[in-house]
């Protein structure tokens, strides 16, 4: 079964074995990037309690990660933020303001000033990164078309400032590592045929794993999961499964319009 605590923590092993150094974002912004290395990136948009879970997994296996939450009840967990913070991991703002102030750019930059100060109370925050809000027509990032997020502070946004020509980035959007095909923004455009044509298109985590102890990955990655996914099976695992096949096919829907528009 995919999607479950022991496949994260095989997940985990494949990496080690294979020689990948653990790097937070910001250390990878900041210009400390080893020859081989992996970024965890984990995207709290909901349960953060699963956020914690992962830690100890990520912790056990000598491993640091980067945790970003959202400014909603359901993600924001000062508890968490703080816990995660003082077992070594960074944690970063998952911004959708454009969206929650439906497309209007100077009020969204004045929330997202809002809650990155109220995060920063909690813990250093030097890197944000944009929540993809698939139901919006509004793309968060649009916000630094105007303003610089550099004069906050901020050293790095994945999207942004991430070398895709150097990095490959896979992600469980979808709960599946080829869910960029139905994803409307968790994805690199730009280069995501290219990757599938360098055979770097994987549907499951085992997919993944094999991939790893083939040795058929390249030396540097960012690998994006979403902490609800990943949990003991049980009911809220079978909730996950089921929501998420029902958000695919509105979000393909939306991706064939897009393609198709005119």
């Amino acid at each position: 079964m995919d999607f479950t605590r022991r496949k994260y923590q095989e997940l985990l092993a494949a990496l080690k074995e294979r020689g990948y150094a653990f790097i937070t974002y910001r250390e990878y912004c900041a210009g400390e990037r080893p020859e081989r290395f992996v970024i965890l990136r984990h995207d709290v948009d909901i349960l953060p309690e699963n956020a914690l879970m992962i830690a100890k997994e990520e912790t056990a296996a000598g491993a640091r990660a980067t945790y970003y939450f959202r400014a909603m009840p359901r993600s924001w967990c000062s508890h968490t933020i703080q816990s995660l913070y003082r077992h070594g991991h960074e944690v970063g703002y998952h911004y959708e303001s454009l969206t929650t102030c439906r497309g209007n750019v100077d009020k969204a930059y004045v929330d997202f000033c809002h809650h990155l100060a109220a995060m920063r109370e909690l813990v250093p925050v030097d890197t944000i990164c944009m929540h993809g809000s698939p139901r919006s027509p509004f793309d968060s990032k649009d916000i630094w078309k105007r303003y610089d997020y550099r004069n906050l502070q901020i050293i790095g946004e994945p999207y942004l400032t991430t070398d895709f020509s150097d990095v490959l980035y896979l992600t469980d959007t979808g709960r599946q590592w080829d869910g960029y095909k139905v994803s409307v923004r968790d994805k690199i455009e730009a280069w995501q045929e290219r990757w599938e044509k360098a055979g770097w298109s994987f549907h499951t985590t085992d997919d993944i794993i094999r991939g790893l102890r083939e040795d058929r990955l390249p030396a540097r990655l960012m690998i994006t999961t979403h902490p609800q996914r990943w949990d003991e099976i049980g009911l809220a695992w079978a909730s996950e499964w089921a929501m998420q096949k029902a958000k695919n096919i509105i979000k393909a829907q939306k991706v064939w319009r897009k393609t198709h528009k005119g």
